[in-house]
């Protein structure tokens, strides 16, 4: 066989819609020639790594199925709670009932190009999502945990439609008068939580990068605010920012 027609068939597979696949294989599986085999050898895999997606993503709406009655379920997740720098984002998601986005994840289980490329997908075909922020001031005054709290309940005002369930990562939150299903690593377990743990991510390592050209000896585009060695150094040596949580850098400065 020619390295053309080789070229040909490779950029086929690297074209072809993935559920295309397997008219893909069937049409080349008799050609006997190791080139193409290696070829449906690969076609194969990556049918076989869609269908375990599929089935994954199928068991990520576990909870969404359960609670189907309910018209407009929202998953709520927050990124920022460790951070001795910047705001802790709260995320809410309404997904559609027939959703059918491939790869949501718990958000730290994905690279950050993937976690970007669900942003835009999430954002663009969600029924609804919102942010909540609240400041490394806000975090002083009232405790991560209330900061927390209040973050998560001006992302789920911020809604329209307004949800009627609530599935939330692992806490209940406080004065809130929409039922809620509170589930442990909800993150790992609700495509919806999933989805909100996705956009608040994102959000929050975008505010971060920016914040890194403000205060570039701090590393922040990297580390996000966590206490890396690199920014304790930096927090040791030219003091606190502006957008350091003075409640949780009194062992530095």
């Amino acid at each position: 066989m020619s390295g053309k027609k080789l070229d040909i068939i490779k950029r086929e597979l690297k074209e072809i819609n993935v559920i295309n696949i397997p008219d893909f294989i069937k049409e080349y599986s008799d050609d006997e020639r190791n080139s193409v085999q290696a070829i449906v050898i690969k076609a194969q895999k990556q049918y076989d790594a869609y269908l375990k997606e599929l089935q994954r993503t199928e068991i990520m709406k576990t909870f969404e199925k359960k609670y189907s009655d309910y018209e407009f379920i929202c998953g709520i997740d927050e990124v920022g709670r460790g951070p001795l720098a910047g705001p802790v984002v709260a995320g809410a998601v309404i997904l559609p009932k027939d959703c059918d986005i491939l790869y949501i994840n718990d958000s730290k289980q994905l690279s950050e190009k993937k976690r970007e490329e669900l942003y835009d997908i999430i954002t663009e075909r969600a029924v609804a999502y919102a942010l909540g922020y609240n400041s490394p001031e806000r975090i002083d005054e009232i405790n991560i945990l209330n900061a927390t709290y209040e973050a998560m309940q001006k992302a789920i005002k911020s809604l329209d439609p307004q949800p009627d369930l609530l599935l939330n990562d692992a806490v209940k939150i406080p004065n809130v008068d929409i039922k809620q299903v509170p589930i442990i690593k909800g993150d790992a377990k609700s495509i919806s939580i999933a989805a909100a743990s996705i956009i608040a991510k994102v959000t929050r390592d975008r505010l971060m990068v920016d914040y890194d050209s403000i205060y570039p000896e701090y590393g922040f585009a990297s580390n996000k605010g966590y206490g890396a060695k690199a920014h304790i150094d930096a927090l040791v040596k030219y003091g606190p920012t502006p957008i350091h949580r003075k409640s949780f850098i009194g062992n530095f400065v």
